[in-house]
């Protein structure tokens, strides 16, 4: 195949358990998002808009439905002869056949698909992040510094740094210095887990790696570390966008109430820089005589009778008469039932809130009940607690 500039590896074989319920029977890429979107359609929409059109999507737990609903890639317009997306289980070969043991060992699972396109640079992207942004204009800084590998990093706010890798930067941008989750950060610039490598540097630090038995074939943790103590060329992109880690319930709670801002926290309604994702192809939604809609995001195919306020509405989701829906995101193919009330809540696809139902509250943690779940009529769920079909059975 003719040589690509620089072609995209996805990682998006992340079980989630931070997500509960969510992620049981699902990877955290292919959670629902903002009414008509699922998770990795960010990443892949930005590999689209920054003219990347070669990606590599590396799965692992759980992978049918994010297959499924990735299929051919036409979606992101990535159905291409010449490149386009395509999904990388693991996969057995010989004896050294293993599922992947870290994010760098997953890249070097796939280095035979990497090297059927000969790129000069490799993209390194995480499947769990909610953003926009121009991945040209980091490989354009990357190629400007002659640098091996650039990190996308961001100010957090202070407090929140030890939960993030930091990285400590010159006055130039180049990195001196990683440090992995510290108790007391010497900067608040966290990596957003987008890396650009040099190809050559990548797979020769990657054969290192996987021929050392001590490593966790990580990537902050190893493959980083090595380049810094080799002198290589590391160097920070600063990224002054909104940026997501939906790794927990309260944050993916929190994002989806971003969009509901004036102005949103990130524009989903921005035809300079569309977000792509497979549309579900129902009618327009229907807001009936007594339905009351404030603030909210509405997807297609919902029905609406009773009322809801500062929540986020996927398809097919039926609000029934009397039912209040507050500051809450319900997912594909749910309903709330006649006089059901739902506050700060999620509520996971084909979910059945009953009738007269009180699940969450004015405030607290976030309620969340998972895919499939029938509550039955009268039920409560508690502020932060999670429930779905088996623990109601077990609670009997």
């Amino acid at each position: 195949m003719r040589n690509k500039q620089m072609i995209a590896m996805l990682l998006a074989g992340g079980q989630g358990s931070r997500l509960g319920l969510l992620t049981r029977v699902n990877a955290k890429p292919a959670v629902p998002f903002g009414g008509r979107y699922r998770i990795i359609d960010f990443p892949l929409s930005n590999c689209t808009n920054s003219g990347i059109d070669t990606v590599g999507v590396l799965t692992q737990y759980q992978p049918l439905e994010l297959n499924s609903y990735i299929g051919s890639g036409a979606s992101w317009d990535l159905d291409l002869s010449g490149g386009g997306v395509f999904v990388l289980p693991p996969y057995v070969q010989g004896s050294e056949g293993r599922w992947y043991s870290g994010t760098a060992n997953a890249i070097y699972q796939n280095l035979g698909f990497i090297e059927q396109y000969d790129p000069e640079y490799v993209l390194i992207l995480s499947g769990d992040h909610i953003y926009k942004m121009d991945y040209s204009r980091m490989l354009a800084s990357h190629i400007q510094n002659k640098a091996d590998i650039t990190i996308a990093v961001r100010p957090v706010p202070w407090e929140d740094a030890p939960s993030f890798g930091i990285m400590n930067t010159r006055e130039d941008g180049r990195i001196f210095e990683f440090e992995e989750k510290p108790a007391q950060p010497k900067s608040n610039l966290a990596s957003m887990g987008v890396y650009i490598f040099t190809f050559d540097k990548l797979k020769q630090y990657l054969v290192a790696d996987n021929a050392d038995p001590k490593s966790k074939n990580d990537f902050g943790k190893n493959i980083i570390p090595n380049m810094l103590k080799d002198d290589m060329r590391l160097y920070a992109y600063a990224f002054e966008g909104y940026w997501k880690d939906v790794g927990t319930i309260m944050s993916l709670w929190e994002a989806h109430m971003d969009l509901l801002k004036n102005p949103p926290e990130v524009d989903l309604n921005d035809a300079r820089w569309p977000v792509y994702a497979k549309s579900p192809i129902m009618p327009p939604h229907f807001i009936g005589e007594n339905g009351h809609v404030e603030n909210s995001m509405v997807t297609e195919g919902c029905e609406i009778y009773g009322s809801v306020k500062g929540s986020v509405l996927s398809a097919g989701v039926v609000i029934e008469e009397g039912a209040v829906v507050e500051d809450s995101v319900i997912m594909p193919l749910s309903t709330v039932k006649a006089g059901a009330v739902v506050k700060r809540s999620i509520i996971a696809e084909n979910a059945v809130i009953g009738a007269g139902c009180r699940v969450g509250a004015d405030k607290g943690g976030i309620a969340l009940v998972g895919d499939d779940t029938v509550l039955p009529d009268g039920y409560t769920v508690k502020a932060g607690a999670q429930v779905n079909n088996e623990t109601l059975e077990e609670a009997k």
